[in-house]
């Protein structure tokens, strides 16, 4: 169904390219109002920005980052071009807040902001429309990347807790790159970003990459292919539209992860390069997707206007991986003083054969805002109005899941195990839900340094879920006002200072197959966020912040008890997350850039009945976390710039009960960026090292389907391109 958009943008590429053989059919529209400010804004700061596309038609009303009551980072188009990273989570590492929840190498992946994962179906948006969070994601089309951080309630109704995703698309402009690049493994990567003005109100822009990869994991190369096509079309003075459509295909092996040995043993002897469970017969995992977003803006006066936004997220998954997972049916666990879902003290797990194809999951969200401002006596008003609909269904055939031998960890590859003759069955629906909301904000100027923000977001949520034959399974329907409120003070233009509270909804997650309760889904859970920040522009092009806050929810856990199967998943108490952020971007001076970031958080149970899960950090939330990237230009060699980064994280717990954790770690970047001309055309050189010393760590000990894992961060992996403007 999305294939047919590839010779589409081919021959766009062919018209743009026709388009642009004379300057004078584009230097004139260049200057048209659709021309975005931000990316002139970009190229002159750098790491810097001022405003995001939440703040504009999001949560917070019409007002740049300085005066919003939340912390957002921005990572800048300088900055993804700069550290060439090519997976979320390697796009995770920009932020302290952030880290990695179930990453594998060659498999979607989801990161966990202030301490909680974000949920794949609404944790993620594309231009603020909805997005399938189940793929990989491309970097190659994004003029940014914008991460909200804690309760999105207001901008997204049911949430998880943790904040936001948006990526905002490129926008049409004179553009003519090519970019080359290869890696220390040998990967091929090549890259076209072209666009312009056709007309005076007509442009578009076409970006293309193709990536030949190949992994630091064995047996694990893979490749993707990625198009996609961005339109303006100013209508009328009033009236902007503006289309965006990507398609992406790619197939890599999946890497499954590590587990902890007898339930509470690090691995001694891990190999960050070895693929577990491999069998010859394992498939790649095969992603196809495709997003589309629509806006419409239309000016009815210097005072209101209004914005109507549909998106369209559609990801089809083959997933094939042979599994490494658990004991159950190794010598060393036959006693069953092992639990069955950890590998075995000796080292030994299972391998299955894991087959689930055609995996099928559509967003569709359409969304109408009203905004405008007004005065009521000494007050000053600025009011948004919207209304919201959106819809997830998915569909997936019965999968096979069976046992086909069993390996241990110090093998370089397991011995042959024949795949099981079972086949997938045929597809059904397993889930549709709805979300309808209406939403409303009002900011209420109190002078010239008193802001106060009140709103909220009224959200009716009717969720079905089906078994693997498409018989209803569970009916979940709920209705719920979500506030948010917000004070701000600005003694000056520069310094801004707020408190904020906030609420959102989640989803219960569903209990794991080993509990008393497996399969059952929990009910929704109800979030709250008290937050204290500031804000301070040092200069137009350094900004500082640092925010205090405080999320709780109901906690999530496999109750030890009784019951036949040792375990009941409950909601019990809470999960309280305190922490601190500390952010800085931008220029300190002319020669030199920076991104750095510190996240002090407090995780921990209360009021769980379970002592021993209580009085420690959760698992995978480091205590601390810090990133730090600089770029200085050379005073004396003006074209050439050295690159460097810095990232720590604290040790970190991998079970439940704070027993048992992984070391912390230390990692440093380096890299280098030379920019010259070439026949009168810009050419830029990137060298990037991750990992200088190829030092060993463990970056993630997340969990999928409650179930735990531990994940090897990446060796030192040497990154170069090369991008030429013609």
């Amino acid at each position: 169904m999305t294939l047919p958009r590839t010779p589409l943008i081919l021959a766009l590429m062919s018209v743009m390219a026709l388009a642009h053989a004379s300057d004078d059919t584009t230097t004139e529209p260049q200057a048209t109002p659709l021309a975005p400010v931000h990316v002139k804004a970009d190229s002159q700061r750098g790491y810097h920005a001022d405003n995001s596309q939440m703040d504009t038609f999001g949560s917070f009303g019409n007002a740049p980052l300085q005066d919003t009551p939340a912390a957002i980072t921005v990572i800048t188009r300088d900055q993804i071009d700069d550290r060439q990273p090519r997976t979320l989570s390697e796009l995770a590492r920009s932020d302290a807040a952030l880290g990695d929840s179930y990453a594998p190498v060659g498999y979607y992946q989801d990161i966990a902001i202030r301490g909680y994962a974000l949920d794949p179906a609404t944790g993620f948006r594309l231009n603020e429309m909805s997005l399938v969070g189940e793929q990989l994601q491309p970097l190659e089309d994004k003029q940014r990347v914008e991460i909200l951080k804690g309760l999105g309630g207001l901008e997204a109704g049911v949430v998880a807790p943790g904040g936001l995703i948006n990526y905002v698309s490129k926008r049409p402009t004179d553009v003519h790159s090519a970019t080359v690049g290869t890696d220390s493994h040998g990967s091929r990567y090549l890259a076209m970003d072209v666009g312009g003005w056709l007309t005076p109100t007509f442009g578009v822009r076409v970006n293309a990459a193709h990536e030949d990869m190949h992994s630091y994991v064995q047996h694990a190369d893979g490749r993707r292919t990625f198009f996609s096509l961005a339109a303006d079309w100013k209508i009328s003075s009033h009236a902007t539209l503006q289309l965006d459509t990507d398609y992406q295909t790619s197939g890599q092996r999946s890497v499954s992860g590590y587990q902890l040995l007898g339930g509470n043993m690090i691995p001694a002897h891990p190999s960050r390069t070895r693929m577990l469970g491999f069998e010859p017969w394992q498939r790649p995992v095969g992603i196809d997707a495709s997003n589309s977003t629509l806006r419409f803006d239309y000016r009815f006066s210097d005072n209101w206007s209004t914005q109507l936004s549909a998106g369209h997220s559609h990801v089809v998954i083959d997933d094939n991986v042979a599994f490494a997972y658990g004991c159950f049916y190794s010598a060393d666990c036959a006693s069953g003083a092992t639990p069955g879902w950890f590998f075995a003290p000796n080292g030994d797990y299972d391998v299955y054969d894991y087959r689930s194809p055609d995996d099928t999951r559509v967003n569709d969200e359409a969304r109408a805002v009203l905004k405008g401002s007004f005065d009521t006596g000494t007050l000053s008003h600025e009011l948004s109005l919207g209304t919201s609909a959106f819809r997830r269904t998915i569909d997936r055939r019965p999968y096979v899941y069976d046992y086909v031998g069993t390996a241990n960890i110090g093998e370089v590859d397991p011995p042959y195990f024949a795949p099981s003759p079972n086949q997938p069955g045929a597809s059904a629906r397993r889930l549709t839900s709805w979300q309808h909301s209406v939403f409303a904000l009002d900011r209420v100027h109190l002078g010239a340094q008193w802001q106060v923000l009140a709103g909220g977001r009224f959200v009716r949520l009717h969720e079905r879920s089906y078994d693997d034959v498409g018989v209803p399974e569970r009916d979940t329907r709920l209705s719920k006002l979500l506030p948010q409120a917000a004070v701000l003070w600005q003694p000056t233009t520069q310094l801004t200072t707020y408190v904020s509270y906030s609420e959102s909804l989640s989803l219960g997650n569903e209990a794991p197959y080993w509990t008393s309760n497996g399969s059952t889904t929990l009910a929704p859970l109800l979030s709250r966020q008290t937050e204290a920040g500031v804000k301070y522009a040092w200069s137009d092009a350094l900004s500082l912040q640092g925010a205090l806050y405080r999320i709780r929810q109901p906690y999530q856990f496999a109750q030890p008890d009784n019951s036949a199967a040792g375990f009941t998943f409950v909601q019990r108490g809470n999960e309280v997350h305190d922490g601190l952020e500390l952010n800085a971007a931008g220029r300190l001076t002319s020669d030199l850039r920076l991104t750095a970031s510190l996240n002090l958080i407090q995780a921990r149970a209360q009021d769980t009945g379970t002592p021993g899960y209580e009085g420690h950090q959760v698992v995978n939330v480091p205590r601390l976390r810090t990133a730090l990237y600089l770029d200085y230009r050379l005073p004396f060699a003006p074209d050439l710039s050295l690159l460097g980064g810095w990232r720590y994280a604290s040790s970190n717990v991998a079970t439940p009960n704070g027993l048992t954790r992984v070391p912390a770690y230390h990692v440093f970047d380096a890299g280098l960026r030379y920019t010259t001309q070439w026949r009168e055309h810009a050419l830029t050189l990137r060298l990037n090292v991750d990992n200088l010393f190829n030092h060993f760590y463990w970056r993630d000990t997340g969990s999928s389907g409650g179930d735990s894992y531990l994940f090897p961060g990446a060796p030192r992996l040497a990154r170069l391109s090369l991008t030429y403007a013609f």
